[in-house]
């Protein structure tokens, strides 16, 4: 059973994901591994470039939320600045991923 670790030093890059999923599935080969882990993240991007939202059952929901344009300021000049609208992702856990997440946090 996954568990997620209370110490959150660590940041799991790509290849590493890669690595643990093929160590831990002796049966399959790594290249293979690596194929499979970028055509999910390409689609699931692909999907978000259209508008879709991507579900993840017990894992969470990819969206895309709309920022509209706004005026800021830029932190080193403290000058006004228009920012466009913009599309950014956004991802909200499942049920089953939060409870995991705080399993014995009480």
């Amino acid at each position: 059973m996954w568990r997620a670790s209370v110490h959150l030093e660590h940041h799991m890059i790509k290849s590493e994901l890669i690595q643990r999923i093929a160590s831990r599935n002796g049966h399959l080969y790594q290249r293979d591994v690596e194929t499979i882990v970028t055509t999910i993240l390409d689609e699931i991007a692909l999907a978000l470039a259209r508008g879709d939202r991507v579900e993840l059952r017990g894992f969470g929901a990819f969206s895309v939320k709309r920022r509209e344009a706004r005026t800021g300021r830029n932190p080193r000049t403290g000058e006004q600045v228009e920012v466009e609208e913009k599309s950014v992702p956004f991802f909200k856990t499942g049920k089953e991923m939060r409870e995991r997440l705080n399993e014995g946090a009480s």
